[in-house]
């Protein structure tokens, strides 16, 4: 068992307001070059929504569950928003914390989704403040499969057809990425593979199932991977669909407005009857999962060649 004395949950991050969203979407998209037509596009999406994305309530809600199982004080810190984690850790420092558990709210390997994470850490430690430990992946644990296949079940009974199609969903990263040679290569989808299979047989049925992606961004030109839910839809023969966002710990805007919005819109255009089943968020499963992962051996960091940062159109990493 790993000895922490503090526990800091390190997440994404969204606005809360209107004022924040462009400023919000400049620091996720700092140094990759992304135009600005692009920006203001996705923004339009979060204004659709008062400019607040669920993320960060989301957050609040999880590190409140995690107080009383936790059995340390519980932080919170973002990547591109308020709190910032290198405040956090700084208060952290100021607080006396010595050695903290770092639980990013990602559970499967990928750049964004762990390497960054640990870069994140890198950044924001400081000098005299906490050593910041990472835990491991979390995609196979039974703590998150069963709160998936709970919230899974529940979106069944709302449909109201045991019989509906599973149709997992994760963020569609670029092919190159996916593909990457070394530790890493493969990982993400195959975990996500994995972790859909685990959730299928939780809930105990042998109907086929599917996983598909989306939130694409980037140019047309660079293939990313397929197929895109909403053309999943467009083309399934399922009588009726429950979308199960396995590649998502919380519902921020990737899943309000690429599934609650845009995919169910084609699902009532097709006549399709369709559910979507809540992400981990706070489940019991899922917050004791975090408790657990606290008593598991330190882990051993990822090698530095596992995700590596994605590499620009011309061969130099993005910033």
């Amino acid at each position: 068992m790993a000895d922490y004395d503090a526990l800091l949950v390190l997440s994404f991050g969204g606005p809360e307001g209107p004022d924040d969203v462009l400023p919000f979407l400049e620091n996720v998209v700092r140094g990759r070059g992304v135009p600005r037509e692009r920006l203001l596009a996705v923004a339009e999406h979060y204004q659709g929504f008062g400019g607040v994305s669920p993320i960060n309530r989301q957050n609040r809600e999880l590190v409140e569950a995690l107080g009383p199982v936790a059995g340390v004080p519980v932080y919170w810190g973002n990547r591109n928003w308020h709190p910032f984690g290198e405040d956090t850790v700084r208060r952290m420092a100021a607080d006396g914390v010595r050695r903290a558990a770092v639980f990013a709210t990602s559970a499967f390997a990928g750049y964004s989704s762990c390497r960054q994470y640990y870069e994140d850490i890198a950044r924001i430690s400081v000098e005299g403040g906490p050593e910041l430990i990472k835990m491991r992946h979390f995609g196979d644990h039974p703590g998150f499969v069963a709160a998936m296949a709970d919230h899974t079940r529940q979106a069944l009974e709302r449909l109201g057809r045991q019989d509906a199609r599973l149709v997992f969903t994760a963020h569609s990263i670029p092919v190159s990425m996916a593909e990457t040679a070394g530790p890493s290569g493969g990982l993400y989808e195959s975990q996500l593979r994995r972790s859909a299979e685990l959730v299928n047989q939780a809930l105990g049925r042998e109907e086929p199932w599917h996983l598909v992606w989306q939130s694409r961004s980037g140019p047309p030109q660079v293939p990313w991977l397929e197929p895109d839910v909403c053309d999943f839809l467009r083309k399934t023969d399922a009588g009726s669909v429950v979308l199960v966002p396995i590649g998502f710990v919380s519902d921020h805007m990737e899943v309000v407005y690429d599934l609650d919005t845009e995919a169910r819109q084609v699902a009532a255009e097709l006549g399709l009857p369709m559910e979507r089943a809540a992400t981990a968020g706070t489940h019991p499963a899922f917050v004791h999962m975090v408790r657990e992962l606290m008593d598991e051996p330190e882990p051993v960091a990822c090698p530095l060649t596992c995700c590596p940062r994605p590499v620009r159109p011309g061969g130099r990493p993005q910033a």
